[in-house]
């Protein structure tokens, strides 16, 4: 089974090079991170025509997650358990009833920039990279939910965090972004910790792998970019990892996103 996740910045932007991108690499399931799409404006006869059920979460120009699949969809899910208040579309769920089921969790964590601290260096309240943090513990409470269950799982998307300094070209220049800080990363540990797997870096070690390229100062010419898409896999579902690899040379196309599709390979 092939699970790619993708950060397709604007449904409307990326109607060619989307399609394109899927009849070449063939994954049974997509998860897509960014469609910027109410539910009833998203193009699902693109996808459709291809074979894939198409399942969305969206919003109005903000957002937006969706799973594409060609096996069947059970118990599909919206919206981060946690905060009934929060209105963002950054959360779907389901399972893919293969070989083996896997229950998919496509996710576009909060940004966090700017980050806005108060005297004591705690993140203002109702702020942007407070929102990102308290997104985190509800990411974080919601994984336990799942890893309770013990049920091959894994959660996939856009995390907006870069976990080390290998993970950037530059990793000075992230210091005090809300993608790195140490509060950002420690988050990101605390779930590692929880005992998932982070796909890629079981298969590909070192430095010089990203995922995004910022469209702004040459960043795709220079090889200035940074790994935020990531895999976690839970212990079952880990135990099925064949590969993971970053489809990089897609930043290089016709009208890019400026994310590139990460995907694993499993034995499901």
């Amino acid at each position: 089974m092939k699970i790619a996740t993708f950060n397709i910045n604007g449904i409307k932007a990326r109607a060619q090079a989307l399609p394109a991108w899927l009849d070449e690499a063939q994954p049974d399931v997509a998860l897509l991170q960014e469609i910027k799409s109410v539910d009833e404006a998203f193009p699902r006869e693109l996808f459709e025509d291809r074979g894939y059920t198409v399942e969305t979460h969206g919003q109005k120009s903000f957002n937006g997650v969706a799973i594409l699949s060609k096996l069947p969809l059970e118990d599909v899910t919206r919206g981060l358990p946690g905060d009934d208040s929060d209105e963002q579309a950054r959360w779907i769920e389901a399972t893919v009833i293969g070989k083996t089921p896997i229950r998919v969790c496509g996710l576009y964590l909060p940004n966090g920039n700017p980050v806005e601290l108060q005297d004591d260096g705690t993140p203002v309240p109702g702020g942007k990279y407070d929102y990102k943090l308290r997104w985190m513990e509800r990411l974080h409470a919601r994984a336990q939910e799942l890893l309770a269950g013990e049920e091959p799982f894994l959660m996939a998307g856009d995390y907006n965090i870069i976990p080390q300094d290998e993970d950037a070209r530059r990793p000075e220049a992230w210091q005090q972004d809300a993608l790195a800080r140490p509060e950002s990363r420690a988050a990101f540990r605390r779930l590692m910790n929880l005992g998932f797997t982070e796909a890629f870096r079981a298969r590909t070690f070192g430095p010089g792998h990203y995922s995004f390229w910022d469209y702004q100062a040459g960043a795709w010419n220079r090889d200035d970019g940074i790994r935020i898409d990531h895999f976690l896999l839970s212990p079952a579902c880990a135990d099925l990892l064949r590969d993971c690899q970053i489809d990089k040379d897609v930043r290089g196309r016709e009208k890019p996103s400026d994310h590139v599709p990460v995907w694993v390979d499993l034995d499901a």
